[in-house]
């Protein structure tokens, strides 16, 4: 199978609240194509509008740790309540290479979720996986993770972050003084 492109800083479907799936025909294809790109560039998560698709699709894969034996795909997914102590721990993202910020997440969510045979579930998940659905959650509805830190924090990142989304916008044909797509 072959992977999808990861999307960058600087994109604008990152900013935007993505759409729930209402037709399940070939989820199975562009979910496949997810996991290679995921493999590809060593992630845990994956959310579908980092490879530039507006759904509400992403998914996981810990079972590299002791936390998880299976793969998890989440479709049309809502984070129902939180639980459990805040704890800092830190993120990386593929949509943000070279960065990794101390983040502040609850231990444990409650997410409303459906899988691809369309059936709704609800589950609270904790520890690593919480931390993971929360990320790719905050994905689907255009946060980062440069946008839970403090202001102050943020200035660290700020020329990465510029020269990330510089490099985007030219990559996908907005200047980057302007805003506009190019024709």
């Amino acid at each position: 199978m072959t992977s999808l492109d990861i999307v960058h800083y600087g994109d604008p479907i990152l900013r935007k609240k993505c759409d729930s799936i209402k037709k399940f025909d070939e989820l199975d294809i562009i979910i496949g194509q997810m996991f290679d790109s995921m493999y590809e560039e060593e992630g845990i998560g994956l959310a579908a509008n980092q490879v530039g698709l507006d759904m509400n699709l992403f998914i996981i894969d810990i079972t590299h740790t002791e936390e998880e034996e299976d793969t998890y795909v989440f479709i049309n997914s809502e984070i129902m309540g939180f639980s459990g102590q805040e704890r800092e721990y830190q993120e990386g993202c593929l949509s943000l290479p070279g960065i990794a910020l101390e983040v502040i997440r609850p231990e444990n969510v409650i997410l409303k979720y459906q899988t691809i045979d369309q059936k709704w579930h609800q589950n609270e998940f904790s520890g690593l996986m919480s931390r993971a659905i929360q990320h790719e959650i905050d994905h689907l509805n255009g946060v980062f993770i440069v946008d839970r830190i403090s202001e102050s924090e943020k200035i660290k990142y700020q020329n990465q972050l510029r020269i990330l989304e510089d490099n985007t916008k030219k990559k996908i044909g907005i200047s980057a003084n302007q805003n506009k797509f190019i024709l």
